[in-house]
C-alpha cells in the first residue's frame, strides 16, 4: 500500500524503546515538536464503536532506520495526509497516568503476539482505541470487532483497558504483585476484587479495585469474602432531579458539538438518555461530547425554565451526581458546581465502599484474636 509522507507540527506520543523504559514508563514515550510521519494505510474494516465503523490510519515514525507507531492524542484531527501541517494542544494529557497505562500495556511495548494479534495494524488499532477510550471515557463494550482480524484487535483492546482500569494486570501483573508482596512481608493477608457500581444498585458503570489487608497475627486463618452483587432495579432516569435550572441545559449553539460524531479521522456515535450512566469523571464540568459524558432529555423542565436559546437536552446536575455516587440525601453542596463535579468524579461510590466495609466489620467480629 502506498505510503503518504506528511510533515506535521504536532505534539504526539512516539515510541522509542530505550534502556530506561522499565524504570520510568513515562519516558518510554515522549512528545516531540516535529516529525516526519508516514501513513501506511487506512483501515475501516477492523473495529466498530457504537455500531459505526472506525476509520484507523496506521501512522509510523522512523527513528534510526526503524519504524515506530505514532499515536496522536487528539481524535478530532483528521490525520496524516489530509493537511499540510497542524498543531495539537495536549494540556494535561501527558500527566494522565491512565494514558501511560494504556500505552505501556499496548503496542509496541507489548509485542503483537503478546496482545494476541497477528499483525501490527491489529495491535496498533487496539492501542490507539485504548488511548481514546481512556481520554474520552469509552467502555470496551462500546467497541466490537469486524471479522477475525477485528475480533483479535477487540480482544487486545479489551486486554489493554482491563490493565488500565485497575492495577491488577499492570506490567503483566508485576506492579500489583509487588504491592501485595510488600504487604505480605509486613505480615498481612491480602484480598482484592474489582467491583462495578452498577452491580450494587446504582445505575453507573464504574469499575474500581478494592483491597483488604488483614494482619496475620490478629485474625484467624479464614479467607475474607467480598460482598455479593445486587440486582440493578433503578435506571439513571429514576434518579434525575424533578426541578432543574436553565443553566444545566445545552444551548442551541453548543448542541451540534455535544452531539457531534467527530471527524472523518474518527467517527463516534453520541449516546444520550442511557439507562446506566457512563462513568462520572473529574472533568465532566468541561462538557465533553455525548460519546463521553452523560446527557438527558428533559422536556418538563425545559418548558418550565428555558428560553429560546436552549435545547431540551441537559447535563447532569451536581445533585444527580451525588445520587449516582451514593452520597446521602442530607449532603449539602458548599462549593461551586465545577468543584462539585470534580469531587464526585474522583469519589468512590459510597454504596460499594459501604458493602465492603460491612463485610470487613463482620469478618473482624467473627475472626479477631484479641478481646474487645
Amino acid at each position: 500500500m502506498k505510503k503518504i509522507k506528511q510533515h506535521i507540527s504536532i505534539i504526539l506520543i512516539i515510541w522509542v524503546l530505550i534502556s530506561y523504559l522499565l524504570t520510568n514508563t513515562s519516558k518510554g514515550s515522549f512528545p516531540i515538536e516535529q516529525a516526519n510521519l508516514y501513513n501506511k494505510g487506512t483501515y475501516t474494516n477492523l473495529l466498530k464503536k457504537d455500531g459505526r465503523n472506525i476509520r484507523i490510519s496506521y501512522v509510523v515514525y522512523v527513528h534510526n532506520g526503524k519504524e515506530y507507531p505514532a499515536y496522536c492524542l487528539d481524535k478530532t484531527k483528521t490525520g496524516v495526509g489530509d493537511t499540510e501541517n497542524y498543531s495539537v494542544k495536549l494540556d494535561g494529557i501527558l500527566r494522565d497516568v491512565n494514558v501511560w497505562k494504556a500505552i505501556i500495556n499496548g503496542y509496541p511495548y507489548k509485542t503483537v503476539s503478546e496482545l494476541g494479534c497477528e499483525s501490527e495494524i491489529e495491535a496498533f488499532a487496539a492501542t490507539k482505541m485504548a488511548v481514546y477510550a481512556v481520554l474520552y471515557n469509552y467502555s470496551v463494550d462500546q467497541f466490537s470487532g469486524i471479522g477475525e482480524e477485528g475480533t483479535r484487535a477487540w480482544n487486545a483492546l479489551k486486554q489493554i483497558l482491563e490493565n488500565v482500569k485497575n492495577i491488577i494486570n499492570h506490567d503483566g501483573g508485576k506492579t500489583f504483585k509487588r504491592i501485595t508482596s510488600e504487604l505480605e512481608e509486613l505480615g498481612y493477608n491480602v484480598y482484592y476484587k474489582v467491583h462495578n457500581t452498577a452491580d450494587f444498585g446504582i445505575p453507573q458503570r464504574r469499575n474500581r479495585v478494592y483491597i483488604v489487608a488483614l494482619k496475620k497475627d490478629a485474625f484467624k486463618n479464614v479467607p475474607f469474602e467480598f460482598p455479593h452483587t445486587k440486582k440493578l432495579k433503578l435506571s439513571a432516569q429514576d434518579l434525575l432531579d424533578k426541578d432543574v435550572e436553565e443553566k444545566y441545559f445545552i444551548s442551541k449553539n453548543m448542541i451540534k458539538t455535544i452531539l457531534g460524531e467527530g471527524t472523518k479521522g474518527y467517527i463516534v456515535k453520541p449516546t444520550i438518555d442511557t439507562p446506566i450512566c457512563k462513568t462520572l469523571t473529574a472533568t465532566m464540568h468541561k462538557m465533553h461530547r455525548a460519546s463521553q459524558d452523560n446527557y438527558y432529555t428533559d422536556n418538563i423542565n425545559y418548558k418550565r425554565h428555558c428560553g429560546e436559546t436552549k435545547t431540551n437536552i441537559r447535563k447532569l446536575t451536581p445533585n444527580e451526581c451525588r445520587k449516582l455516587q451514593g452520597f446521602p440525601s442530607d449532603w449539602v453542596q458548599v462549593v461551586s458546581d465545577t468543584q462539585a463535579y470534580k469531587q464526585f468524579g474522583n469519589a468512590v461510590t459510597v454504596d460499594v465502599a459501604y458493602e465492603v466495609a460491612k463485610k470487613l466489620m463482620d469478618y473482624i467480629n467473627e475472626n479477631k484474636l484479641w478481646e474487645s
